[in-house]
């Protein structure tokens, strides 16, 4: 938890199985001349949930923590992953004293007292290891303490907080007493860390702290330092650790800017596995992510808050995240405000703390009354529980979000958010894969300036009218249930991969009634299946792909009679360059800042003749990106394409080795996804 925040503190085929749709709105609606139209493909697999999904960070300043009141109300949320000692307060926290020099530790919230609340709410704990002030026998003593003398059998510990505020970077919030504060001293002792603390419980998992993609100080290398934050954690810390952690406070000025964030969370997930699988190490793939802190900087106590937490939860628990926390369980008033019609108390916190202003003209109300973006939370449990997976649903509306999941007893919980801060949506809904029963599906809904979720059986499965600034639950039974269909196919993996093909292989389905026929390889375009093949083993090569291009994959089993499986886990894939060309491109992130870069490109003539005369083309993997101008060449960008031509001085590249440099400057709002394709007068380049 950063400074501002602790001292605010008071205490090709595509798949088209639908069913038809029925436009139906509910009585009293006004009708809308286009609805949205949503769609469900739940052959499109996503991650599945596990029980560590949803979560809340408790602080060690707070009195409210443990109590019955506040360990019942996260319980009936369904918040089961509870994080302590609190943010920063973990670099200054001693467990062994209950005391954070510096800072204020409240009456009767020690660790036991923590893990008494944990087990009344039916949750489990995630400790912060003090590495800012403390040491790993400490650390180790916490584990003896925890899992052998008091048997509470805590898996998850982080080792520290946001260590990359120590100053090394300039900004200094986070306190750490180690001579070195660079990200290689930060990486060797969190190998000190993990060997001391695994040596008294071996089953634990360690996590260690990464920047998020896009935010302060990712991207940035500082003076003598071999490289990022994340690459020199990852190489040195990747193989003693078990997970990653991020923290996410997106910003916006806005609700609708900062409604628009979670769009990012695809890349954001993207680029953090990429950087694991480069730098961690042997069998990298085994880590996972953990999200420990989130916050909004709009309505953080009124509807806007509400959509950002559910949109922010489902987007990251679909990508794998293993668990996503909420900032903070209680926290205290700020800045007060009036957001879509009701009062926000700009508190972080998910429960009121009954505080006023300094002036005492606006106070909270009492003690423990959720704000809305608890009720968010409340609705995710609604929407999704361990074991159910996330599928793919769409819009074609910006202001309307779906995210859906399938359960293993056959349902399918669909969550519908209107970001419209004004009017109702009618949406129709078409499903591939899923035929929904007859009749009106249960309806959860949380409206703006609702006190608690309503329930309700209401519209059909088909079509829902969804009311301003809200969000809603459907839950639809099928129509028929298939017994006896085969099991989903175990996690794909990818080998040789190229600028062109890539090779998927898979452990088999578990068969069901009947054998297994065969297995479907389907890539997700959008939100349909477009099926690359299929074949009777467990492996399968994909040619004719995109050079640089990023692909997300499902596996499907069907037997002898038809039946379909549930979708394997997903596997993206990256195609690169080719491995020979008449060019090559090295493109080179010389320095960054955090919000841009300056890329320096070496363009090669490989070939046989001369070239008189370019035009270098590549593509931006994202809409956030943008090249703010070059030199040594003519430069444009055209929607995310972007050319660069030659100059007088560097029109010739000579046959067998010619070469030009040219350089630009790139600015980027969100995740900076590189481009992994380059191509000169149309001819793809390899990597130089």
């Amino acid at each position: 938890m950063a400074a501002a925040r602790l001292r605010r503190i008071a205490f090709a085929t595509t798949l088209v199985l639908g069913c038809g749709l029925a436009v139906a709105t509910d009585a009293g609606a006004a009708q809308q001349e286009d609805p949205v139209r949503v769609t469900v493909n739940t052959r499109a697999g996503l991650a599945t949930v596990p029980d560590t999904a949803l979560g809340i960070n408790h602080a060690v300043w707070d009195s409210q923590l443990g109590t019955p009141e506040v360990a019942d109300l996260l319980g009936s949320a369904g918040l089961r992953m509870m994080r302590y000692p609190g943010g920063s307060y973990g670099d200054i926290y001693h467990w062994e004293t209950h005391t954070a020099p510096g800072g204020f530790v409240a009456p009767n919230t020690d660790f036991d007292t923590f893990m008494g609340g944990v087990r009344r709410a039916g949750g489990q704990a995630m400790v912060i290891a003090n590495y800012g002030t403390g040491s790993p026998e400490e650390a180790a003593g916490w584990v003896r303490h925890a899992n052998i003398e008091r048997g509470y059998g805590v898996r998850y510990w982080e080792i520290g907080n946001e260590l990359y505020g120590n100053g090394h970077y300039g900004a200094e919030w986070e306190a750490d007493n180690h001579p070195d504060k660079s990200p290689t001293g930060y990486a060797t002792e969190v190998v000190r860390f993990a060997t001391a603390m695994k040596a008294v419980d071996p089953t634990i998992k360690i996590g260690a702290v990464l920047t998020t993609p896009a935010n302060w100080p990712d991207g940035v290398v500082a003076e003598g330092d071999p490289a990022t934050w994340n690459q020199t954690v990852l190489s040195i810390a990747g193989p003693h650790v078990d997970f990653v952690i991020l923290h996410w406070y997106p910003g916006g000025a806005t609700a609708p800017e900062t409604l628009s964030k979670p769009d990012q969370i695809d890349d954001i997930i993207y680029l953090v596995r990429e950087q694991i699988a480069r730098f961690a190490g042997p069998n990298a793939g085994r880590l996972g992510i953990a999200l420990t802190e989130m916050n909004t900087s709009v309505g953080r106590n009124t509807q806007p808050g509400a959509l950002f937490a559910a949109e922010s939860y489902a987007g990251l628990l679909e990508n794998g995240v293993f668990t996503v926390q909420w900032w903070n369980t209680h926290n205290g008033i700020g800045n007060v405000s009036t957001v879509a019609g009701h009062t926000d108390y700009d508190d972080f916190g998910l429960l009121s703390s009954a505080n006023c202003t300094a002036d005492g003209s606006v106070c909270q109300p009492a003690l423990n009354t959720p704000f809305a973006p608890y009720h968010a939370l409340r609705m995710m449990n609604l929407f999704v529980r361990p074991g159910d997976q996330f599928v793919r649903a769409a819009t074609g509306n910006d202001l309307v979000s779906a995210h859906a999941a399938r359960r293993p007893n056959g349902e399918l919980a669909l969550l519908l958010l209107n970001k419209d801060p004004d009017n109702a949506q009618q949406v129709v809904i078409d499903y591939a894969g899923f035929v929904p029963a007859a009749g009106a599906p249960t309806v959860h809904t949380f409206t703006n300036g609702a006190t608690g979720v309503s329930t309700a059986q209401s519209g059909t499965a088909t079509a829902q009218t969804l009311p301003p600034y809200s969000l809603t639950t459907l839950v639809l039974r099928p129509a028929a249930n298939r017994p006896g269909a085969p099991g989903a196919p175990g996690a794909p993996t990818a080998a040789a991969v190229t600028d062109r093909s890539a090779t998927i292989s898979w452990p088999a389905a578990t068969p069901g009634a009947r054998p297994i026929a065969k297995y479907e390889v389907y890539r997700h375009n959008g939100v349909t299946s477009e099926q690359w093949g299929e074949t009777p083993g467990t492996a399968f090569t994909a040619h004719n792909l995109v050079p640089g291009s990023r692909y997300t994959v499902n596996v499907l089993a069907r037997d002898t009679a038809g039946a379909v499986s549930w979708a394997s886990p997903p596997l993206t894939v990256t195609t690169g360059a080719p491995a020979a060309s008449t060019c090559a491109v090295r493109f080179t992130d010389v320095t960054n800042w955090g919000s841009g870069f300056v890329a320096s490109v070496d363009i090669t003539n490989t070939g046989s003749s001369a070239v008189n005369g370019w035009t270098l083309t590549f593509r931006w993997p994202t809409g956030w990106q943008q090249m703010g101008g070059g030199w040594n060449g003519t430069w444009a960008q055209d929607g995310t394409t972007v050319t660069v031509s030659n100059a007088d001085f560097n029109r010739e590249l000579a046959a067998n080795g010619g070469s030009a440099n040219v350089g630009f400057v790139g600015n980027y709002s969100g995740p900076n996804v590189l481009p992994g394709s380059f191509t000169l007068n149309g001819t793809v380049c390899a990597a130089g």
